[in-house]
């Protein structure tokens, strides 16, 4: 699609999530609920194509583009509205205390040989397919967190309690060399997408619910050019996420890496 066509397309859903809204908002509130349903009703009404993948609009919204101007307009200090699920097909716009997760322009860069397969490069569908190829083929997660892991499956779809339907971009599961056990749900942004607070929220409660007798740890990985990657490792505190961790690898030809900051990497 060109540019204007997904310039057109941000609008539209802008539009949308505007009127929703605003249907329901009274000065002083902090929870909308709406439906999926909903969309499709306020698209006619405006005159909008209704978007074929309905729920293509509160992903663009959590992911990809800002909110309207004038719902942001209705923030109070320090606080943000976020799309929450809230069951099957039911949404929630829910203030929260402003929490942009976003890489440090500070932080040292640490080399590592790549280890990508240049057909995989060649043939990937996208930066968030890319970005979980690269991601597995050099062990950044191992790499980042300290432990051994194995990846089980990526893009699972499934639901949490309360929330309903959430996907999983890439679920590993991992060790230590205690023998505790790990789920790692990761979350990968490439482009200008955005590392989304409430996805990091919902995969936590999943491993939560399904696996208890384990020890979970999220993390979002998101490119910084080509060949940068940035890890984080994201707890919630208080009911907002919070950073951990976060490292930045340049994946670099083997004959590229430079052997005095190999060392250096020690202290």
């Amino acid at each position: 699609m060109s540019d204007s066509g997904s310039s057109d397309r941000a609008n539209s859903y802008q539009d949308i999530a505007e009127t929703i809204f605003f249907e329901k908002y009274r000065e002083g509130i902090s929870n909308i609920d709406f439906e999926r349903e909903d969309i499709p009703r306020v698209a006619k009404s405006l005159g909008v194509k209704i978007p074929k993948n309905l729920g293509d609009v509160v992903y663009a919204l959590r992911y990809r583009i800002k909110m309207p101007p004038k719902i942001i307009a209705t923030q109070p200090e320090k606080m943000e509205w976020v799309i929450e699920g809230r069951g099957r097909a039911k949404y929630r716009f829910s203030l929260v205390t402003l929490n942009h997760v976003l890489p440090r322009e500070d932080l040292q860069t640490i080399r590592i040989p790549d280890s990508t397969p240049e057909i995989i490069r060649a043939y990937a569908l996208g930066d968030e397919q890319a970005l979980l190829a690269i991601v597995r083929y050099n062990r950044l997660i191992d790499i980042f967190l300290g432990i051994t892991t194995y990846s089980l499956q990526n893009h699972l779809r499934t639901t949490v309690a309360g929330v309903g339907q959430i996907e999983i971009d890439e679920l590993y599961f991992g060790i230590d060399k205690l023998g505790c056990h790990y789920v790692v749900p990761v979350q990968a942004k490439g482009g200008s997408d955005r590392i989304s607070v409430v996805q990091t929220k919902q995969d936590l409660d999943w491993c939560e619910e399904r696996f208890s007798g384990t020890r979970a740890r999220a993390i979002s990985a998101q490119f910084i050019g080509r060949d940068k990657v940035a890890m984080f490792e994201l707890a919630v505190e208080e009911n907002m996420v919070v950073v951990v961790e976060e490292r930045h690898y340049r994946l670099v030809p083997a004959k590229k890496l430079d052997s005095d900051a190999i060392v250096n990497y020690r202290q």
